[in-house]
């Protein structure tokens, strides 16, 4: 009986050990493996109304305090030119080309997420961006994903920031 549990447990532990968080490629900071795992809920969920609803979903995802936004997290969608078609927390980012945005450390964060969506359909994308009601960038992950509005081919995503 305990050589039958040790080969069940190895395999446990190992994830107990190597999944508490995801690495992040190019900074120190780690992006925990919860919080990760809600945001790629979100960004897909979110995905499939705007394939359903279009920017009809855009009500929905503005309301604070909701599934769509809480806390820090909120959606953003970026049509795969660059334009800027929501923003629950920046609205005044919307209509707007940030192609070739910077971020404080010189990343032009909104053409990766383009990148990511062309090249893999979704992924992970560490930049340096203020919280809501703040001026200061933090290091924020955001999972972006591949959608079309309305015929329209976009990403939609939504981060979290690495404390």
């Amino acid at each position: 009986m305990p050589k039958r549990l040790l080969i069940v447990s190895l395999p446990i532990l190992a994830l107990i050990v190597f999944l508490p968080t995801r690495p992040v490629i190019g900074r120190n900071e780690r992006v925990p493996v919860h919080q990760a795992a809600e945001i790629e809920t979100l960004v897909n969920a979110a995905a499939e109304a705007l394939e359903t609803r279009g920017r009809a979903a855009f009500t929905a995802f503005r309301r604070p305090n909701s599934p769509w936004r809480y806390g820090d997290v909120y959606l953003f969608v970026v049509d795969l030119q660059g334009i800027v078609l929501f923003n629950a927390a920046h609205p005044n980012r919307e209509g707007r080309d940030l192609l070739e945005e910077h971020d404080a450390a010189g990343k032009q964060f909104h053409k990766e997420f383009v990148s990511v969506v062309r090249d893999s359909g979704s992924g992970w994308v560490d930049y340096m961006f203020p919280r809501p009601r703040r001026s200061t960038p933090e290091v924020k992950w955001s999972y972006v994903c591949a959608t079309s509005v309305e015929g329209v081919p976009a990403l939609v995503g939504a981060g979290v920031y690495v404390e």
